[in-house]
């Protein structure tokens, strides 16, 4: 296990609270603010994801980090989207949903810097050792 230092520390505070963040935006964006129909929209459901890594995440659970910052370009995909052809207030709401799908993607890859380099170098030393067994 690796030892974390401040900054990780403050990045994985980030990222858990940037995806926070991101659910409640969706949640509130569909069906509060600026919902597609007037009453609330059934684009609430595209929450869902977003809450299979929550408890991973919370965990600094490495795996869970990993696939997570690229679940999350699919809701920056959405914000670009969104930003570019809506008005309004949703226009900004997307411009938040980029905000911290960004926040949560860059926060969770400089978080996991340490534990690649771990395994690189891991991976480096056993090769060396398959490759010359008499060494010590």
């Amino acid at each position: 296990m690796i030892e974390l230092s401040p900054t990780q520390q403050r990045l994985h505070l980030l990222s858990s609270a940037s995806l926070v963040l991101l659910i409640v935006l969706c949640i509130l964006w569909e069906l509060v603010l600026a919902p597609l129909r007037p009453g609330g929209s059934w684009m609430v459901i595209k929450v869902i994801p977003l809450f299979a890594p929550l408890a991973g995440t919370l965990k600094k659970n490495v795996y869970t980090l990993q696939w997570a910052s690229m679940l999350i370009l699919l809701y920056f995909t959405e914000g670009v989207v969104r930003a570019w052809s809506d008005h309004g207030a949703s226009q900004l709401l997307a411009g938040l949903e980029i905000l911290f799908s960004t926040s949560y993607f860059f926060c969770s890859i400089f978080f996991l810097r340490p534990y690649k380099q771990a395994a690189k170098q891991l991976a480096s030393d056993v090769i060396r050792k398959a490759a010359n067994p008499d060494a010590p």
